[in-house]
């Protein structure tokens, strides 16, 4: 069920999956995705939206 009741159908959802760079892990010049022990992983991901239709 979705809000409010209503039944929920396929399509009306979308899903936001913040992630690195495609390849990164072949690519020296990206960003390094890997974590080794001990160390620390902080990342800020800010979604903006709009209605406006421009």
């Amino acid at each position: 069920m979705g809000a409010a009741g209503k039944q929920s159908r396929q399509g009306d959802a979308f899903c936001l999956e913040p992630r690195h760079l495609p390849d990164s892990p072949n690519q020296p010049a990206f960003p390094s995705t890997v974590l080794r022990p001990g160390e620390c992983f902080q990342a800020t991901t800010i979604y903006k939206f709009s209605t406006d239709a421009d």
